[in-house]
């Protein structure tokens, strides 16, 4: 495997090596673990399996490697922040909430199943993601501090809240302030990519200071996310996106074009990015695949 900071193609490739081992970690964690009856199981592989840019686990293993740990002993961590990122994606699709009806290319949980199926299997995969996590191969402090940044960041303080807040927004379009827009994107998006990186580098014993480092890097990293998504929205179309475009439009939520404009949204995305390489820097070389990742966010097509 190529050794970090070994230049671009080197970066890509092990980035590219982690997606596939990711993928196969997955699918083991659904196998050693099937559901009591066959249509929830395939939902939830419907949900976990059918691709994905999986941006949360990739940062798990980067900031991990980034100091020391050993990718084995990242796969427990990794699987199981992506797998409460599909649950969430599960009832983020849901007609309760946006009823959209593509993900990833392919039709939703409930659109391909039933309504009834995906809540189930959403709710699956976040008991699931916890399972996968407490057989993480590190000591007890460890583990239950991952256990802890996981549960917290995927609660009512963390990617639930934000959810709630994007529901009571819907329909105040470009009303909403930017304090309020970026507090919920930092609850909805930004704490479950802040958990991944944490859970990294718990995983690796990193110290306070690089930890330090790295939350203000993934603060800026999950709000980068979101406004490329929100720009995405608007630019990009539903083929590329593997979504429904011009969803956030139609719902007149709140979004950063719909409150700054699309040119301001492009300069908040130059500054979050310069705001990574900073917050990286005191870490060296050895950060490359974290700050490729930062760059993935702020260029991608989907």
């Amino acid at each position: 495997m190529p050794e970090a900071g070994a230049g671009a193609a080197g970066t890509a490739a092990r980035l590219e090596d982690w997606r596939q081992r990711i993928d196969r970690v997955l699918e083991a964690a659904l196998a050693r673990h099937p559901a009591a009856e066959q249509r929830l199981g395939a939902a939830m592989r419907h949900a976990v399996l059918l691709g994905g840019k999986r941006m949360r686990p990739l940062l798990a293993y980067a900031a991990g490697t980034a100091f020391g740990a050993d990718e084995a002993a990242l796969d427990a961590p990794a699987a199981a922040i992506e797998l409460v990122h599909a649950y969430s994606l599960v009832h983020d699709d849901l007609p309760a909430m946006d009823d959209d009806a593509l993900r990833r290319g392919q039709p939703t949980v409930h659109v391909a199943f039933d309504e009834a199926t995906a809540i189930l299997a959403g709710d699956a995969l976040q008991s699931l993601a916890f399972a996968v996590l407490a057989d993480a191969a590190c000591d007890d402090a460890a583990r239950v501090a991952m256990l802890r940044e996981l549960a917290v960041a995927a609660g009512a303080g963390g990617m639930c809240g934000g959810q709630a807040i994007d529901l009571a927004a819907t329909g105040s379009g470009g009303s909403a302030g930017l304090e309020a827009l970026e507090r919920l994107h930092a609850l909805k998006t930004g704490a479950l990519i802040r958990a991944a990186v944490r859970i990294g580098a718990i995983a690796a014993g990193a110290g306070a200071d690089d930890r330090r480092s790295l939350d203000a890097y993934a603060d800026a990293l999950g709000l980068a996310f979101q406004v490329r998504d929100d720009l995405l929205d608007v630019e990009g179309e539903s083929a590329t996106l593997g979504k429904t475009a011009g969803k956030d439009a139609a719902q007149d939520k709140a979004t950063f074009p719909a409150l700054i404009g699309i040119e301001a949204s492009r300069a908040r995305l130059h500054a979050l990015s310069a705001a990574m390489d900073a917050a990286l820097a005191p870490l060296g070389t050895r950060t490359a695949e974290l700050a490729a990742l930062g760059e993935l966010a702020i260029k991608r097509s989907h």
